[in-house]
């Protein structure tokens, strides 16, 4: 770790104004909004597992500690991150069968083409029974509320990459209530959080000047 924010901290030098804007909109996208800091950090732990930064999910399951985040939360959190991913394979099942048949389609991620993915129901009935099992009670009110819930859906949907799943995840935060004003700043922490991934791994290309 002392490694990593050694190479880190040489932005501060290399490109001091661009490290500069990177860290304030960092701290702008986590800072209190209409969105309490506790939830945007746990949105960011969620965010993090998804990217699979294993500094980022240290320090936003930290931040999440400071907020006053229980230990529930934080594995409702992870959890919600491990069915988004989940569901964004299962989703592109849509594609997988529009493949398969051949059809003369030549455009992917048509909302028409979801309709595919219930056929999973009788090509491997146990497996689609399990995985709404799951799914299910990931998103079900726990000690995060639904709103809550699908608002962090709506930021790993975003990092995962999914259509499918964006659109199906902002209907249902908005459906439980969550403003656009909310959606929006879900936006900017998995905006933050993809971008912070990316910068964490900096170091494995930056160690190499040292030789």
């Amino acid at each position: 770790m002392a490694e990593k924010l050694k190479q880190l901290g040489k932005f501060k030098s290399l490109t001091p104004e661009i490290n500069e804007a990177f860290h304030g909109w960092n701290g702008v996208s986590l800072k209190e909004g209409v969105l309490s800091q506790k939830l945007k950090e746990l949105m960011a732990v969620a965010c993090a597992a998804t990217t699979g930064c294993e500094y980022c999910l240290d320090l936003h399951s930290k931040g999440a500690k400071r907020a006053g985040a229980t230990e529930t939360e934080v594995a409702e959190a992870l959890m919600l991150a491990t069915a988004g991913k989940a569901g964004a394979a299962f989703a592109h099942a849509a594609n997988a069968f529009e493949t398969f048949e051949e059809t003369e389609n030549d455009e992917l991620f048509k909302k028409t083409y979801l309709a595919h993915t219930m056929k999973l129901r009788e090509l491997a009935p146990e497996d689609f029974k399990a995985f709404f099992n799951f799914t299910t009670k990931a998103g079900a009110e726990g000690e995060l509320s639904v709103k809550e819930k699908e608002l962090i859906l709506v930021a790993v949907s975003l990092i995962t990459g999914c259509p499918y799943c964006i659109d199906s995840h902002v209907k249902n935060a908005k459906k439980s209530g969550a403003t656009k004003e909310e959606v929006a700043e879900a936006v900017f922490v998995a905006s933050a959080l993809n971008a912070g991934s990316a910068f964490t791994k900096s170091p494995t290309a930056l160690k190499n000047f040292d030789k």
